[in-house]
C-alpha cells in the first residue's frame, strides 16, 4: 500500500496526487493541516525531518521532496510515461517543471509567506505583490515554452510532468486573484488538463481534508 502524507491545498501534495493518479496507482491519504501546524508534530517529523509535505510511504521506505517522488514514480512505474522518450524532449519537460518547482513555488509557499508577514512585517498588499511578481515572471516564461512545444497539454498531446507541476501552480495563482488569461497558451493547457480524470480526482476540493473555512 502506498501512503501519501499531504494537505489538500498544498501544491506539492497536489502535483504528487496528479502523478499517482496518472500512473493509476491506489494510495491512502494521511492529512496534515498545515494551517494548524500539524506538519510539525513529532510523529510526522520522524517520517519527514523537514516537517514538509508530501511524504510517501512505499515499500517500507519514506520518500520526501515531490521532485524525487515524481522521478521515483516515473522509474518504478514507467507506464504511462510522464516524460517523452527523446532525451532533448525530456530535458524540455523537466525545465518546464523546474520553472514551477524551483522558481515559483518555493518563494510563495506557506512558510515563506508567514516569514514575510511575521519576520519582515509585510502587509497583505505587499504579500500579494510578492506572490504576483514571481508567478507572473514564471508564467511568462512558461507561456513562451508552451507556445513553442505545447499541444493539447503543456508539452505535446499527452500529460507530462510539466502539467503535474503547472496545474497546481495555476490553482494557487487563481486563489491569489491572478487572471490566467494573460497567458493564453498556458491557460488553454491548464483548462485541458483539468478535464482529465486524473487531474480532476487530484483537485484540492475533491480531497478528504478539503476545508475552505478559516482556522479559528
Amino acid at each position: 500500500m502506498i501512503r501519501l502524507h499531504g494537505y489538500w491545498r498544498s501544491g506539492t501534495s497536489y502535483r504528487t496526487r496528479i502523478a499517482l493518479n496518472l500512473k493509476g496507482l491506489a494510495y491512502e491519504q494521511v492529512t496534515h493541516d498545515l494551517r494548524k501546524g500539524a506538519h510539525k508534530d513529532s510523529a510526522f517529523l520522524t517520517l519527514q525531518p523537514q516537517g514538509l509535505v508530501p511524504a510517501l510511504e512505499v515499500e517500507g521506505e519514506v520518500l520526501i521532496q515531490s521532485p524525487a517522488i515524481l522521478e521515483w514514480l516515473e522509474e518504478a512505474h514507467p507506464q504511462p510515461p510522464l516524460l517523452p522518450t527523446d532525451p532533448v524532449a525530456r530535458a524540455q519537460v523537466r525545465a518546464m517543471a523546474a520553472i514551477v518547482g524551483c522558481d515559483i513555488h518555493p518563494v510563495n509557499n506557506l512558510r515563506i509567506l508567514k516569514s514575510l508577514r511575521g519576520d519582515l512585517g509585510a502587509d497583505e498588499a505587499q504579500v500579494s505583490a510578492w506572490i504576483a511578481r514571481w508567478i507572473a515572471e514564471g508564467f511568462a516564461a512558461l507561456e513562451t515554452l508552451i507556445a513553442r512545444h505545447g499541444g493539447a497539454y503543456a508539452y505535446g498531446d499527452a500529460p507530462t510532468l510539466a502539467d503535474a507541476y503547472l496545474v497546481p501552480q495555476a490553482y494557487a495563482a487563481e486563489r491569489f486573484g491572478i487572471d490566467l488569461s494573460a497567458w493564453p497558451h498556458l491557460n488553454a493547457a491548464v483548462a485541458h488538463a483539468r478535464q482529465h480524470p486524473a487531474f480532476a480526482k487530484a483537485a484540492p476540493e475533491n480531497q478528504p481534508d478539503a476545508d475552505i473555512r478559516p482556522v479559528p
